[in-house]
């Protein structure tokens, strides 16, 4: 059975990519995850869970927005209506990049290759910088909407762990009464 995944990109292009292959029983990927407490195991759990799941449906995206975006609730309505319309029209890829310039704005799509029966997908911070220099993400999968689902989850998870390492606090230091030192340069 070849599956279409039709992709209107934002600058005007409308592709169809065409993938022959059998679908396999998607019973798996809509099982219930356990909650957890920690943030960075949730997220692991969720690419683990992505990794197994053969192609993305409209309940598994809003099953991931609703674990590991919680920007997403501060948006306002019509940019959450754009993104349930490219989910209702099947447009995965649109979707999930609607979601990452919703949730991840510093992210960027890189790039995304099928290679050996496979969808390699990078993100970036800097995608003007050269390979060589720049912190990408990426993500394998066989189904290239998931490919870039897994590499927003990953940036969201290196996103979320640099949010929690704080510098030092600079030490405050009270002026002695009596003397006062002007550090001024009146040159």
């Amino acid at each position: 059975m070849a599956g279409y995944f039709p992709v209107s990109l934002s600058y005007g292009v409308f592709i169809t990519f065409v993938v022959a292959g059998t679908v396999e029983s998607q019973s798996s990927c809509h099982n219930a995850m356990p909650f957890d407490a920690n943030h960075d195991q949730r997220l692991e759990t969720l690419q683990e869970h992505l990794r197994a799941c053969p192609t993305i449906t409209p309940e598994l995206l809003r099953d991931v927005m609703a674990r590991a975006c919680p920007r997403l609730r501060a948006h306002p309505p019509p940019a959450k209506a754009k993104l349930d319309g490219l989910i209702a029209a099947g447009a995965w890829i649109d979707a999930v990049l609607a979601l990452l310039k919703l949730e991840l704005p510093q992210w960027m799509l890189r790039r995304l290759v099928y290679d050996d029966g496979e969808w390699h997908c990078w993100l970036s911070k800097h995608p003007a910088l050269p390979v060589e220099f720049d912190d990408s993400i990426e993500a394998v999968h066989e189904h290239p909407a998931l490919a870039l689902l897994s590499a927003l989850l990953e940036a969201r998870r290196i996103s979320a762990a640099r949010a929690n390492v704080r510098p030092p606090p600079v030490p405050q230091v009270r002026a002695l009464p009596g003397h006062i030192v002007c550090c001024d340069n009146f040159a």
